[in-house]
């Protein structure tokens, strides 16, 4: 199996925001804030048909199988994420970025944000999480690529958006601005929402590891994909996580 390593693409040396691509793996649709190298040639699956979302929020398919999460997300809704540093909420307006606002919505219906990592976060950059704690899981999402969406978002402060490899690489991995980083629209990073209560929470995420390896110190996506929270735990024990996220009115 290839190694997943995805930076933010940002600036291929300086603050890449790719999607964890993987220094050698195969799926990196997440931004890498710091550098994100796309791995070659990745084939995109076509994306699965979009089902609308049931009137009444219903149980979602579990999010082990990434083929059954194609639910239509609402024209705006809001998301609760309880973390190891409070509580914050994110707004998501879907006709910013159609596709990456349902893969959104389904990933949290589903439940996949629990015990996930923010194990790339850069002070006055982005913070970025999104790969399952899980390596089984995470390997099922690997190639659940979404189709592009043009930017009508800027990703300004507290903007939210889906971290890439390259066109037709976003799978998981999302990233929260830290500032505005305008520039990054130029380059196809489709911001879909925005924390709308709690960036103070935001702001305290754990920083100290920054950038990953290898141009830093924070941990090998390649390696956080292939091992999972028990290498993040061991080896970089103060990171901080989601512990859970929901839905709300």
């Amino acid at each position: 199996m290839k190694q997943f390593k995805v930076n933010l693409f940002l600036t291929l040396a300086v603050l890449g925001l790719f999607a964890v691509g993987c220094s050698n793996e195969k799926n990196s649709t997440q931004p890498t804030p710091g550098e994100v190298k796309k791995e070659a040639a990745m084939s995109t699956p076509a994306a699965a048909a979009v089902t609308p979302a049931p009137a009444a929020e219903a149980a979602s398919p579990s999010f082990d199988d990434p083929s059954k999460l194609t639910a239509t997300a609402p024209e705006t809704f809001k998301a609760v994420f309880e973390t190891t540093k409070g509580k914050f909420t994110i707004e998501v307006t879907r006709s910013l970025s159609p596709n990456g606002a349902d893969r959104f919505y389904n990933l949290v219906r589903s439940g996949f944000f629990k015990d996930i990592a923010f194990f790339r976060v850069i002070p006055g950059f982005m913070c970025q999480f999104g790969i399952h704690g899980d390596p089984a899981v995470a390997a099922k999402w690997r190639e659940a690529n979404i189709p592009d969406d043009a930017v009508k978002g800027s990703n300004t402060r507290g903007a939210i958006t889906f971290a890439t490899a390259g066109p037709g690489t976003r799978t998981t991995q999302l990233f929260i601005n830290f500032g505005d980083n305008v520039n990054l629209d130029s380059q196809g990073f489709s911001s879909f929402g925005k924390v709308a209560e709690g960036m103070d929470v935001v702001d305290k995420i754990n920083s100290e590891y920054g950038e990953g390896a290898p141009r830093g110190a924070g941990p090998d996506q390649g390696r956080v994909q292939a091992e999972g929270n028990a290498f993040l735990k061991k080896d970089f024990p103060n990171l901080d996580y989601i512990n859970s996220a929901s839905i709300v009115p």
